[in-house]
């Protein structure tokens, strides 16, 4: 048994250093349309040094852990199934919690960005410079993204390619619209730059201020949600232990009971997810 232990975590631990080790392949925007949505997903997370595979290696570590794990601890292979299940999705649900974190989180810090680039231009810097000083004067959770575009920018000097550039690694929606805005102003010229910026920062820190209250308010509700899904399967943890338990569900009726539990508690959760939540703008500026 020692031995098989063993062997399992090496397995999972492999599996694990090469959805994470492995060098970042060029991302392609052929493939299969899950295949897209889900390399997109990373990105929007900031997971853009990981691929569509290592999501797919991740998930299968994930639930082969979990369900040896529950395997070991309640001997029984039709809850160690379920909830193998489980853990086989559980890094899509992690990875969809840090790109809703992430567009939160730069979603407060965007309207002071946007103020340093006016004031730069403002000031007589080129579009490329006040870009540049972002790396410096801007927010720290935007600061990487802008220093690697200078950097681009003094090698190769081809300003709508550093953007494209800089658009890819910032993967968000009011990233589009500010990168669009100076891209179109730097073709075609224009006065107005910025007033339109200073109109874009005080419009995202009405509609922040608007969210955070609406938040606030919802998150109790969310929190019950989800201790309410997972109540039942906390028990059924606990009921495992005992023999006359896994006697009822180590039989195809009792793995389909369990089977069907588990599709009502997703349905009913991301029904309840659907219902409360907010508007999120879309990347239309890709």
């Amino acid at each position: 048994m020692g031995a098989l232990l063993g062997l399992v975590a090496g397995v999972g631990l492999l599996l694990i250093w090469w959805a994470i080790a492995v060098p970042e392949r060029p991302r392609e925007r052929r493939g299969t349309a899950i295949g897209r949505r889900r390399t997109d997903l990373l990105a929007d997370a900031g997971l853009g040094s990981l691929t569509n595979t290592h999501l797919w290696l991740l998930q299968l570590a994930s639930g082969f852990v979990i369900g040896l794990l529950i395997l070991l601890v309640t001997r029984s292979v039709v809850i160690a199934t379920v909830f193998a299940i489980g853990g086989f999705a559980l890094p899509v649900a992690v990875v969809r919690r840090l790109r809703t974190k992430r567009r939160s989180d730069l979603r407060e810090v965007w309207p002071e960005a946007i103020d340093h680039l006016t004031s730069a231009v403002r000031a007589g810097l080129s579009i490329p410079e006040a870009l540049s000083a972002l790396s410096h004067r801007g927010p720290v959770a935007l600061r990487p993204a802008f220093e690697a575009f200078g950097s681009d920018y003094r090698a190769s000097g081809r300003f709508s390619d550093c953007l494209d550039a800089l658009k890819a690694r910032l993967a968000d929606p009011i990233g589009d619209r500010v990168i669009e805005t100076l891209r179109v102003t730097r073709e075609v010229g224009g006065a107005e730059l910025g007033t339109v910026l200073r109109t874009l920062s005080r419009f995202l820190r009405e509609e922040g201020r608007v969210r955070a209250e609406i938040e606030s308010r919802k998150q109790a509700t969310i929190n019950g949600a989800r201790l309410a899904v997972a109540a039942p399967w906390l028990v059924l943890l606990l009921l495992g232990s005992q023999s006359t338990t896994l006697a009822a569900y180590d039989t195809p009726v009792g793995l389909a009971i369990l089977l069907a539990g588990a599709v009502v508690c997703v349905v009913a959760y991301r029904i309840m997810l659907r219902i409360g939540r907010l508007p999120e703008e879309e990347r239309v500026l890709r």
